[in-house]
């Protein structure tokens, strides 16, 4: 046997490829991608997802709930109303607290099963569908498609085309004024709308939503998906060996390509994939996953759909491609319960648990007091040292309510103003009060007092703290 290592000559030179002017010319920014159609147990379960968040999206500005809109974030007025709940710029932890959660949420069926919220209730596809299913419906199928817009300028084409983008623009336009009845009462928003009632920045944000949802769905599409959607770059780092995502079965499927039903791929040397390149037609996307794992992939298994289909047809076993893991494919154990997917979940848990705990002792009302800037007390008629305050009671709930103001701290005392009020759904109320106290019983040139404010059915109370000003 020769101690002899071969050697390899390689050459050092390094050949720099440089675009001729007609490769610049010709470099087209986005191939069109005509996503065929496809059907199986993937698709049909993406439909009704989609269908079912779509009915929610739309029903729910229109759901009343003790005499107002349920759902209704009016930002004009620094207040979201969610059914019995109103929230204020100072519950802004609640939706920190609501944001954390999601994102958990995110990290943890990432983690699990891949990129499957891209592929079944992320907007952009779930508009991105509707717009290619108009497009079926009145230009045809991906191949008709394709031939119509290499045909020259015709009535045929135009008067499809003009129908085609007339379907987008009212898709687009009820998408717009749907979103924004988030934030505009809808019933007011629709008929102002339609009756060129609107204000000019209710307009403004409606079409400029209706754009986004034209050009986002109609046209960008997977542009969206592969540039600008952040989400895509970095739900990699949540895979392992164990994420089940959509994966060719190398092994099986190669060597690839075309033979007929009758015969055996084993004597013909080639794997079960018979190169009939539907996987890429399919996907809207427009990539090939039979080159293993991109990030382009949003999961939706229309790739998975339309391999089945062709394997069924070939009488061979389904699972060409399929949701799998790297571990099953390597023919080892898939780790469903793992540290990773753990951590996520519970994190989860306990911003859940943070969530429900602070809606559960949220007190509807909050106080905040201002001393008489002018004169931190003053001395009266009768002798008595008095100190003034500007209370501001700021009903949270939905309904009008009463309210007692008491005093703490304070063993003997004036108090001058009122000391019930009662404050409307949402209201800030502004009352001056002033307490007066008898030197003698003040043994400190400042004392803590607590201001409280109670419902007058004792349900809720506030306290504010704060001070006493007897001078020398």
């Amino acid at each position: 046997m020769s101690d002899k290592i071969d050697i390899k000559n390689i050459p050092t030179e390094v050949k720099v490829h440089k675009p001729q002017p007609s490769d610049v010319l010709d470099y087209n920014l986005r191939s069109r991608i005509y996503v065929r159609a496809v059907k199986g147990l993937h698709q049909v379960l993406r439909q009704r997802m989609g269908f079912v968040f779509l009915t929610l999206f739309a029903l729910i500005p229109w759901i009343n709930y003790d005499g107002h809109q349920a759902v209704l974030f009016d930002i004009a007025n620094q207040k979201f109303n969610i059914f019995g709940l109103t929230l204020w710029p100072q519950d802004l932890t609640l939706f920190a607290t609501i944001l954390i959660i999601s994102a958990y949420a995110l990290f943890f069926v990432t983690t699990f099963y891949g990129r499957v919220w891209c592929g079944y209730m992320c907007p952009q596809t779930v508009w991105t569908f509707i717009f290619i299913w108009f497009e079926e419906k009145i230009e045809g199928t991906a191949n008709q498609r394709k031939k119509l817009d290499s045909m020259p300028i015709s009535f045929n084409k135009v008067w499809k085309k003009g129908l085609k983008h007339t379907s987008w623009a009212i898709v687009a336009l009820l998408t717009s004024l749907t979103f924004i009845a988030y934030f505009v009462p809808a019933r007011e928003l629709f008929i102002d709308f339609f009756t060129l009632g609107s204000s000019f920045s209710v307009v403004a944000w409606t079409l400029f939503f209706a754009f986004a949802t034209y050009m986002n769905a109609g046209w960008m599409r997977e542009v969206m998906c592969l540039h600008m959607c952040p989400y895509s770059r970095f739900q990699s780092s949540m895979f392992d060996k164990d994420t089940f995502t959509v994966t060719y079965d190398f092994k099986r499927g190669e060597q690839r390509g075309p033979r007929s039903r009758k015969k055996d791929p084993k004597e013909l040397g080639l794997g079960d994939c018979i190169d009939c390149n539907l996987c890429v037609q399919v996907c809207p996307t427009g990539i090939d996953i039979r080159n293993g794992l991109q990030y382009e992939c949003i999961n939706c298994g229309a790739c998975i759909d339309a391999c089945d289909e062709t394997m069924d047809k070939m009488g061979y076993e389904r699972g060409l491609i399929s949701y799998t893991t790297e571990h099953s494919l390597e023919g080892k154990k898939t780790h469903i319960f793992r540290g990773k997917l753990f951590g996520y979940l519970l994190v989860m848990f306990i911003m859940c648990v943070a969530f429900v705990w602070q809606v559960s002792s949220r007190v509807p009302l909050e106080l905040n007091i201002e001393r008489d800037r002018n004169a931190l007390y003053r001395e009266n008629n009768e002798g008595f040292i008095e100190n003034t305050f500007t209370l501001q009671i700021l009903n949270k709930s939905q309904s009008s309510e009463e309210y007692v103001i008491g005093i703490e701290g304070l063993n003997d005392y004036q108090y001058i103003g009122l000391q019930e009020v009662k404050v409307n759904a949402g209201e800030v109320y502004k009352t001056p009060i002033s307490i007066a106290v008898d030197p003698y019983e003040l043994d400190k040139p400042v004392t803590t007092i607590i201001i409280t404010v109670t419902t007058k059915d004792g349900e809720s109370t506030v306290y504010e703290e704060t001070r006493f000003f007897k001078g020398r």
